[in-house]
């Protein structure tokens, strides 16, 4: 499905509609996608910037059609700003994660926070929203921000089941997690919730469909993992600053990413440190003793 062009939409399954909006970059990978679902009367998850193409576009794909209700993700500014004007077009309320508004200390100028986001309800673990043919149950996955939420579609893939994962689990690559908000602990065991489930299938906001979710939350557990097993054995031959560590951790990587490594090391650092694995002395780490 790497074909797919923006504001054209693809039908996924029956339940399920996808339109990419036009703002590829390093982070973002071919853009980020709004998800229509249902058939009838619709739902419409993230619907991304408010960008007058793109809700043209999300406007165009619903066809008239009754919007029951506009969920949000998270609060970066890639997911939740249409939601205002999509509200405007179509009437329906803008529910899903709580607000946030912090200063983004990432590096990603188009994933800082939505302040002016405003729903109309906030959904909390197992709170669902339903029309006809489909319902969709909100699952607290906090970790790349800590309001991060997944939807559950138990109808979708022939009653078997899917998940709208949002930025959680990407059909890309790892999420970034930067702190202050980003938590290395609450992702993994985001992930670990996950990994209990059995979806058969995850629509991400970023990248292709997961087909076999199980195994990439796997990889994603093991990937973290390993990242926090480098950093430990980099801390023991001698203490290092989050710059030295990511030279030697994130080799050949563009080095337009290397800011959000630096984030991502840090998160880990801030997990190490809870479990009194490392501490840090002015602007280096160093492995606890």
């Amino acid at each position: 499905m790497s074909d797919q062009q923006p504001g054209v939409p693809q039908v996924l399954e029956p339940l399920v509609t996808r339109v990419l909006a036009d703002n590829p970059s390093p982070f973002t990978f071919t853009g980020t996608q709004t998800h229509l679902v249902g058939t009838g009367d619709l739902a419409v998850i993230d619907p991304g910037l408010a960008d007058a193409a793109h809700i043209d576009a999300l406007i165009a794909a619903i066809a008239g059609r009754p919007v029951t209700a506009i969920l949000v993700t998270h609060t970066h500014r890639d997911h939740s700003p249409g939601a205002v004007p999509l509200k405007a077009a179509t009437g329906a309320p803008i529910v899903g994660c709580a607000p946030l508004a912090l200063d983004d200390l990432g590096p990603r100028a188009d994933a800082s926070f939505d302040g002016d986001y405003a729903p109309d309800r906030v959904l909390t673990e197992g709170d669902s929203v339903a029309g006809d043919g489909w319902t969709l149950a909100a699952i607290a996955t906090p970790g790349h921000t800590s309001n991060h939420l997944a939807f559950a579609l138990p109808e979708a893939q022939d009653g078997q089941g899917a998940l709208f994962s949002g930025d959680h689990v990407m059909g890309w690559s790892t999420t970034i997690v930067s702190p202050p908000d980003g938590d290395m602990a609450a992702y993994m065991a985001s992930l670990a919730k996950l990994q209990d489930r059995h979806d058969a299938i995850y629509y991400p906001a970023h990248g292709d469909p997961v087909t076999n979710p199980q195994r990439l939350v796997r990889g994603m557990i093991g990937h973290r993992k390993q990242r926090e097993g480098q950093i430990l054995r980099l801390l023991a031959a001698a203490p290092q600053t989050v710059p030295q560590m990511v030279a030697r951790m994130y080799v050949g990587i563009d080095p337009r990413l290397f800011p959000a490594a630096e984030r991502s090391v840090l998160a880990h650092l801030i997990d190490l440190a809870a479990r009194g694995r490392v501490n840090e002395e002015g602007e280096a780490w160093r492995e606890s003793m």
